[in-house]
This record gives structure tokens, sequence and C-alpha cells, in this order.
């Protein structure tokens, strides 16, 4: 037999403080009685409990008590087999809120077919948790979670000009999502009971202008805690233009520099080549969205691959609480000591003799 949690047996020195409180009070009370007369006489007056009673409830208390203490210490024998699952995988999509994602190369345009191939993976990773990192040149981010229609809330009313500010940082964005992966590891329940913890992935989603920071180097750092990147590239290798809107969303035309000239956006090879390098440096993948489209299809097998590796059976042996055998009797006694009467019969009946 083993204990649970050994460390609360210290409580009996608690119990052993009570039995002494509990010897020390009778034989005070014993030395009282005796100054005042026959003890025998003075008890039957008093319609006391006898001495023997009275320790035999004492004794049930204390016993009752012990039996308890050791049921919270989780007394623990014999032993079974069971089957445990992996938890599946953690994913934060990583998606670009830049305006250079309002190009229409992909229709209707890269950032809300991006959005909808999302909602098509959140359908994927049923019961994973995910988070959201939107970004541009600041983040903004969506905590790990299982509720998906908060998730797609979050994505609906989201756009590239509600970003705080303006620009491309992926290097950032990948920083940000490594955060929420890791709040979400911190904040699973400790792995003493056996459970593996969930694999944790990143989607990237972007059209690979990159204006700041080394996101390769960040890829490595997460590389480092077991988290692989997904990187799906949008847009085209020809420059496309970029629409720009009023607050009412109505179109006003097209992106132009300082000096007037329409700005253009392309998924250049340098860029491509940048995005490969990050997916290669975490042991992911990188994919190119094809015939006008962000398809995540490539990348929702890469999960599901990983999904698949994750849920192994795994067979553990976990020891047989039996603390309720020792609880119910600890109860029983309890309750014995409260129904027990105060005095016995024949000394009620010797009582009613004197009182006459």
């Amino acid at each position: 037999m083993s204990l649970r949690d050994p460390s609360l047996l210290w409580l009996f020195a608690g119990l052993a403080l009570l039995v002494l409180a509990i010897v020390y009070a009778a034989r005070a009370r014993a030395r009282a009685e005796s100054r005042f007369g026959q003890r025998e006489t003075l008890l039957a007056l008093m319609h006391a409990r006898s001495p023997g009673l009275r320790a035999l409830r004492a004794g049930i208390v204390c016993f009752g008590l012990a039996l308890a203490i050791l049921a919270a210490a989780g007394p623990q024998y014999g032993s079974r087999s069971r089957v445990l699952r992996r938890r599946g995988v953690d994913v934060v999509v990583v998606l670009d809120f830049s305006k250079s994602m309002l190009a229409r190369d992909v229709s209707p345009n890269r950032i809300e077919r991006a959005k909808a191939e999302v909602r098509r993976l959140f359908e994927q990773l049923a019961g994973d948790r995910v988070g959201i990192v939107a970004f541009a040149g600041e983040t903004i981010e969506f905590p790990m979670t299982t509720d998906y229609s908060s998730l797609d809330l979050f994505l609906r009313d989201l756009g590239p000009y509600d970003m705080p500010v303006g620009g491309t940082a992926i290097g950032r964005a990948l920083v940000a999502a490594g955060r929420l992966l890791e709040r979400s590891r911190t904040a699973e329940s400790p792995t003493n009971d056996g459970r593996p913890r969930a694999a944790q992935a990143i989607v990237l989603i972007t059209d690979g202008e990159d204006h700041e920071g080394d996101p390769v180097a960040a890829a490595r750092e997460l590389a480092g805690r077991g988290v692989k990147i997904f990187v799906l590239g949008v847009g085209s290798r020809t420059g496309e233009t970029i629409p720009t809107y009023a607050p009412d969303g109505t179109h006003t035309g097209y992106l132009r520099d300082d000096q007037g000239n329409l700005v253009t956006t392309s998924l250049t090879e340098a860029n491509e080549q940048q995005l490969r390098a990050i997916a290669e440096a975490s042991g992911g993948r990188y994919f190119k969205a094809r015939d006008r489209t962000a398809a995540l299809a490539p990348v929702r097998r890469e999960l599901g691959r990983m999904q698949a590796a994750e849920r192994r059976v795994r067979r553990v042996t976990i020891r047989e609480d039996r603390f309720a055998l020792v609880l119910l009797p600890a109860f029983l006694l309890l309750v014995l000591e409260g129904l027990l009467p105060d005095g016995a019969f024949r000394r009620r009946k010797k009582t009613m003799e004197v009182s006459s």
C-alpha cells in the first residue's frame, strides 16, 4: 500500500495533542469531583455520564478522526492499466493583415480568401486549441481556445485598416505566436498524471513582404521549443495594385507612393526564399497558393499527420485510490458518537432512587 499525499500525515500530531487534552481534562474532572465528596453519589445527583461511557465516546471520536486523516492522505492499493491518448495539436494561425493583402490577384482578395481558408482549417482541427495572431507592423492576438465561433467573429470584424501600425513584421508576429503557445503550455495541467502535452504548430499566411526583424531567427528559436511552422505564400509574381477604401468601405482608388506612382505587390522569388527558410528552420514546410486561391489543403494534410502521430495510444499503470474504504468507517464512527446516550439506563434509575 502507498499514500498519494503522505505529507498530510503530520495531522496525526494534532490528533495526539487532542488525545492528551482529553486525558488531562478527564483527570482534572476526577480530581474536582473527589474534592466534593463521594464520587458515585455526585455522578448520580448530576445525571452525568459514566466515566466509561465518556471514555468510549472520546475514543470513538479520536479513532474516527484518525481514519479521516488517513483517508485524506490518499491510501492506494493495487493498480490497473489505462490507455491514454495524446491531446492533438495546439495551432496558432499567424495571418498577415498588411494593406498589401488587399490585392486582388487572389479572388476576391488575398485577405478574404485567407480568412475563408482559415475557417475551413477550424473544421479540420475540431477539438484542438487554436489561437490567432493578426499582424502588420504590430500584432493583435486572440488567445488559445476551442471556441471556433469566437475566432470566426474575431476574423470577420478585422481588416487591414484596423491594424494600429502599418507595414509587415513577420518576425514580431512569430514571437507573439510563440508567447501564445507558451501560455497555453503553462496553463495545461501538470504532467504528473501521465498525460503527454499537446504538440504545437504555427500556420503562417502572408504575401512574404517583410520590412523589419529576423523571422528566420525567430523560427529557429521556436523550433528549439518543438514548434513547427507551416507557411503559405499568397500572391503572384507579377505586380498587383493595392486597392484603397474609405472608412465606410467605399473603394477610393489604388495605393500610391509619395511621388504619386501606383504601389504594386508581388510574391517575389526573394520573398519566397525567406518564407521557405522560415519553414525549414522549424522542421515545417512551405506551400505556395496556386490557381488564384489561397487553399490551405496541403497545410491541413500536414497538421492531420501531426494529429495522427500525437494521438498514438499509450498504456500506463495507474494506482487505485482506496480512500473511500477508510473514509466510510470514519464517517460512521463520528455519527455513532453523536447517537450515543448521555448515560446508561441503570444510572438514570439510580438517580431517580436517590432523588426520592
